[in-house]
């Protein structure tokens, strides 16, 4: 991925289709920081406060493992609105 594919990126909701990327008012959204998913938002509407603790791990092409594979992002200590890359799994 380059440059221009990551600013592309920027701002967008994780898994929202290309015609509305962008977050929506009444949502709530983390930042994925890192990794190759970084700087798109996530949406957490509804998540209890131990799924936000568990993190997550995303379905994602761009990753070591490619196609199939998944990038791990765990909540920031001391900032919740921030979840950090750990790494990709397959």
């Amino acid at each position: 991925m380059d440059s221009d594919d990551e600013q592309l990126l920027r701002g967008r909701v994780y898994g929202q289709d290309h015609e509305h990327p962008g977050p929506r008012p009444g949502r709530r959204y983390v930042e994925l920081v890192g990794g190759p998913l970084d700087g798109l938002l996530l949406d957490v509407t509804g998540w209890r406060q131990e799924q936000l603790d568990a993190g997550v791990a995303l379905p994602t092409e761009l990753g070591r493992f490619g196609a199939g594979g998944r990038a791990t992002y765990d909540p920031r200590g001391g900032d919740p609105r921030l979840f950090d890359w750990s790494g990709d799994i397959p």
